[in-house]
């Protein structure tokens, strides 16, 4: 009994895989979406959406999925990434009281989209890439939660960009990428401040050129 269980769950989860690919060829981007040039773009299933965000870290095939399962193929609704991040409650609200503003909580937003984020941002954050450095130089000084959002929202930003642009594919920028772009003389002021702070006295010589 237990065998024809399994069997039948399995034929139910073979079945739904199945839906969902056709789903997949079935939806497509705007024929009208951002094009190249004077052209319209040329619609893209779904289906070649979701090999895109799979390229993501963090993001597998069923997470890809789920993402486009709750925010669509139509960009238009989101004219910037940061409307489809305020709309996904991935960004810190801002609360006013008088001349006072305080940093609140962002919200439920969708809870489906929310949780196939968190699960991506969490399996990026083990992975030696630039989400994953981003997430290690954020837990350091806001803890995990915050820097798992962080990366979710990313993540989400990244998603958009895939999503509406026809012609965009996923470059990993690498876990270095950060050290390569850091402003020198910031740099300089925040290791100054640290060893400040451990009752150090820094005199800055600078070396000839």
């Amino acid at each position: 009994m237990l065998l024809s269980t399994v069997d039948h769950l399995t034929g139910q989860i073979h079945e739904l895989d199945r839906l969902i690919a056709r789903t997949l060829e079935e939806i497509a981007t705007p024929h009208d979406g951002p094009g190249t040039g004077d052209e319209p773009a040329t619609a893209v299933s779904a289906r070649v959406l979701a090999e895109r965000l799979d390229a993501v870290p963090g993001i597998g095939p069923t997470t890809a999925q789920i993402i486009l399962a709750e925010i669509g193929a139509d960009m238009s609704r989101f004219p910037t990434p940061e409307h489809l991040v305020s709309w996904a409650k991935l960004c810190p609200r801002t609360i006013q009281s008088g001349a006072k503003n305080t940093a609140g909580p962002a919200g439920q937003g969708n809870p489906w989209l929310k949780g196939a984020l968190g699960e991506a941002a969490n399996a990026a954050a083990r992975t030696d890439t630039f989400l994953g450095d981003r997430y290690r130089r954020i837990v350091k000084r806001r803890g995990h939660a915050k820097a798992l959002v962080a990366v979710a929202r990313s993540i989400l930003v990244i998603a958009w960009h895939l999503i509406n642009d026809p012609d965009a594919s996923y470059q990993e920028l690498g876990a270095d990428w950060h050290r390569r772009h850091l402003d020198p003389a910031r740099k300089t002021r925040d290791l100054v401040r640290q060893l400040q702070a451990l009752g150090h006295q820094v005199t800055l010589t600078p070396t000839a050129a």
